[in-house]
């Protein structure tokens, strides 16, 4: 008799049933209305943010992934799959109920290692929406993208504190955050996180680039770090574990963006079949027509298969385990899968899908860059197939012993 350890139970808590109906609601009546505000520049407007945000902690749904202590709503991480896939059915959702990136990744990963000083001082007016932050890791080539190891930022040694110098760029949310997280080399250590105040003399947002996204508070900036001069205290850890921290920060945060993009592309098949259900072509029904219903298919299972790889890395992070091979599974597959869905409701949906009439052409232009951020698809191809290759001659080294 086989005995099973655990299981993954597929039937949802009465409370988190009621709080997934009740963000839809709210998303129904509060974020959608308030999505023709949401026009122009590099991001959601400041003042539009908290207004929602406020009306998030109205309806009781602030925070779902922050603990009761910083105000939250104490979920797991499957809890808090199901309300990010159900706050991302609007691009306002996640930023009405704080739960969008870089912040909520900062937050995970400063709740997990941050000193009390650093949370009172960082993570309490974070968790409370009352600031935003960044992460400043990517460089410009030769520097750091999608091999850390090419790091090129610096951080010296310099009386009480440290210096630190060098180029990032692409940092999501740099232009009006209150501090960043910076991955920098430091001397005779390695890879070591600095918090960094934006009012740091030596610290500046050189531009804000021009993208195809713009569902992101202050866009995506090239940032100077100029003879910033920090303290002691600004080491967030330890020294020379940086690396190994944004392991921390890095399953969970793919996959939040997992969820998030998951509800917008429900959005994306929703509206498709809305419009081929109204929609008459060459004698009929569009929807009755065989290559549409087989979009429209092929949509459902994409989001029914995302769903569940989700659901599975979850359940990995909430038995205490790294899952850093399931988050890779789920951002490789999520990341291509909705591009597919939102790709296959614009097709059906012609001249509509890529107007303004709808909200097939933002999304569009919202999602194709998760296929890059949180590791193109290929680097994580990649990194999944050598562990198969190196778990296939584990194997066969065990079996001829």
């Amino acid at each position: 008799m086989t005995t099973v350890e655990a299981v993954i139970d597929f039937e949802l808590e009465p409370e988190l049933r009621e709080l997934r109906e009740r963000v839809a609601e709210f998303v129904r009546e509060v974020a959608i209305p308030a999505e023709p505000r949401d026009v122009g520049g590099h991001g959601t407007d400041e003042g539009l943010r908290a207004e929602l945000q406020e009306e998030a902690k109205r309806w009781g749904i602030f925070g779902p992934q922050l603990s009761e202590e910083l105000g939250g709503l104490g979920l797991d991480h499957r809890g808090t799959a199901v309300i990010l896939e159900e706050c991302g059915y609007s691009l306002l959702g996640p930023q009405a109920l704080n739960c969008a990136a870089p912040d909520e990744g900062n937050m995970h990963m400063l709740d997990l290692i941050a000193s009390p000083a650093q949370r009172q001082r960082y993570l309490v007016p974070l968790a409370a929406g009352e600031i935003r932050s960044s992460f400043s890791m990517t460089e410009p080539a030769p520097g750091t993208g999608s091999d850390p190891s090419m790091l090129r930022t610096t951080a010296r040694r310099s009386g009480s504190g440290w210096v630190i110098d060098g180029r990032k760029w692409f940092i999501t949310g740099a232009e009006g955050a209150a501090f960043t997280i910076c991955m920098a080399l430091a001397e005779g250590a390695g890879a070591t996180m600095f918090l960094v105040d934006a009012e740091n003399p030596g610290f500046r947002v050189e531009r804000v680039l021009e993208a195809t996204d713009r569902a992101f508070p202050g866009g995506h900036a090239e940032v100077l770090f100029e003879g910033c001069e920090v303290g002691e205290d600004a080491v967030l850890g330890t020294v020379g574990e940086g690396f190994r921290y944004a392991q921390v920060r890095l399953a969970p945060a793919r996959l939040t963006h997992c969820e998030r993009w998951l509800g917008a592309a429900r959005r994306a098949l929703d509206f498709a079949l809305s419009y081929v259900a109204g929609r008459e072509a060459f004698g009929g029904p569009l929807g009755e027509l065989g290559m549409v219903q087989e979009k429209l298919a092929r949509s459902l299972i994409e989001i029914e298969t995302s769903r569940l790889l989700i659901w599975r890395c979850a359940w990995a992070l909430d038995r205490g385990e790294p899952a850093k091979h399931e988050s890779s599974v789920a951002k490789a597959h999520v990341a291509e899968a909705v591009n597919r869905v939102v790709d296959n409701a614009v097709q059906v949906c012609g001249a509509t899908g890529v107007s303004g009439e709808g909200p097939l052409a933002r999304l569009l232009n919202e999602l194709r860059p998760f296929r890059i951020y949180d590791g193109p698809t290929e680097t994580h191809l990649w990194s999944i197939a050598r562990r198969q290759l190196r778990a296939h001659a584990a194997a066969q080294a065990a079996a001829g012993s």
